[in-house]
């Protein structure tokens, strides 16, 4: 009986080896697949036969099993890659995605996405990537689902609510041009200078917005800000929305703007004598700009004049403001923190979705179900789902996640495992001539 086991023994450890040695080849096969994590093999001995000695009773081990095959979940170094829906994790965390129609979750490290053209955010393998949309302030709402954008869909416009204007005013300009007062009626022959630039209402449309600048006394300036007449409504070429006054130091800065019957200063003298710019600095509020177009007629816009009076000629070094019109949805990227952008033919990039991650309490319990897939099991626990910045990982655009397999280290597994196979292979062999010799006693 004892030469029966000792075959069964060499069996077991051929057996063990024999399917160690496709783990460490499935391992080498997948050294360049991305999110591929390695797995290792764990032999445990045989439950031992109990037998009696002349002293006591001992035990004799009956071989070896595999006891099981451990997925390291080791981080894998990560690879940049020109697409920017190519995303890498670092960190606990794992993709979600799902398939359609079914709704089973399945969890992977490998981060290859891209849009269909249905707007969908998927897998090589078509499964939908899971995420939360988000509302107009960033923030996520409703449940996890397959993220999904209209690639059809549009930005609405936003109306202009602050304009700065950077502009110099020729100091040497002529006091009160055209006459003693400013004609509405004839603006650009009663003012120095004229400074136009548009503006966006609530429903993405542009209109001209211009301030006129006339000089009235040394260092003293008048601003009109006028709008055609027809674009509010009224019969008169223009209609004035704005005026007040400014008036500059003898350096040739803006010390003071007056809007609506009040003065504010733009800056204040230090102990020193320095300059300390007044904060926020002071803003000239239009009028209601009640277009006849159906926006909205209470749009107001703020002016911030970043003025100067030199002697140069009157020049406007930059005007902006931060309305914008209507775009059309031109390209779709992901950002560090998951958040899917839809980037608009404004210049106005929007964020529409943010990629969930999922971590579990025992990743190791997690079933491959190829394809880069993991499954859940009641040995993984149950996923906990989260996004950038609550404790799944963080997420590397432009990137993705190599396969852990360390070559050197299976190489020499690989060299182990054999001289293991062939080590049993002997036991067999031996064993067998020594049965030989068992039977030949009786010739």
């Amino acid at each position: 009986m004892g030469l029966t086991s000792a075959l069964y023994s060499g069996v077991s450890g051929m057996a063990a080896n024999g399917n160690a040695m496709s783990v460490v080849g499935n391992n080498i096969a997948n050294s360049n697949t991305i999110g591929y994590k390695q797995s290792r093999t764990i032999f445990s001995d045989l439950l031992s036969q109990t037998i009696s000695t002349s002293g006591s009773t001992s035990q004799i081990g009956n071989g070896v099993g595999l006891n099981s095959v451990d997925n390291i979940f080791s981080q894998g170094t990560f690879e940049n890659t020109e697409s920017s829906t190519d995303l890498a994790i670092e960190g606990p965390g794992f993709f979600i995605v799902s398939e359609e129609g079914t709704g089973k979750m399945y969890y992977s490290r490998a981060g290859s996405f891209t849009f269909d053209p249905t707007g969908r955010l998927i897998n090589p393998e078509g499964l939908s990537v899971q995420g939360y949309y988000l509302d107009d302030d960033g923030r996520t709402y409703g449940d996890l689902a397959g993220i999904q954008v209209d690639v059809n869909s549009y930005s609405p416009g936003q109306a202009t609510s602050a304009v700065t204007l950077t502009t110099n005013l020729d100091s040497n300009s002529t006091v009160n041009p055209g006459g003693a007062a400013f004609d509405i009626d004839n603006p650009a022959d009663t003012s120095n200078y004229a400074a136009s630039i548009q503006v966006y209402d609530s429903l993405g449309n542009t209109h001209l917005v211009t301030n006129y600048f006339r000089k009235t006394a040394a260092n003293t300036w008048d601003y009109h800000t006028l709008v055609p007449g027809t674009e509010v409504g009224s019969t008169d070429a223009f209609v004035e929305v704005g005026t007040g006054s400014l008036v500059f130091d003898t350096e040739g800065e803006l010390l003071s703007l007056t809007t609506g019957g009040t003065t504010y200063p733009v800056y204040t003298l230090g102990g020193g004598g320095e300059k300390i710019p007044v904060d926020p600095a002071p803003t000239a509020v239009t009028s209601a700009l009640a277009w006849v177009n159906g926006s909205n007629t209470t749009q107001t816009a703020g002016f911030t004049f970043n003025m100067s009076q030199y002697s140069s000629n009157s020049v406007v070094v930059s005007q902006v403001q931060d309305g914008f019109g209507t775009g059309n949805l031109v390209s779709l990227s992901i950002d560090n923190d998951g958040n899917v952008i839809g980037n608009f033919s404004t210049g106005n990039p929007r964020q529409l979705a943010r990629v969930a991650l999922a971590k579990f309490a025992n990743p190791g319990g997690l079933v491959k179900e190829g394809g880069n897939l993991y499954s859940a099991t009641n040995s993984s626990g149950t996923p906990i789902y989260g996004t950038v910045g609550s404790g799944v990982g963080k997420i590397f655009t432009n990137s993705l996640e190599q396969s852990n397999v360390d070559l050197a280290q299976e190489f020499v597994r690989m060299i182990t495992i054999q001289r293991g196979f062939q080590a049993n292979s002997r036991i067999i062999t031996t064993t067998d001539e020594m049965m030989s010799e068992l039977i030949n006693l009786k010739r």
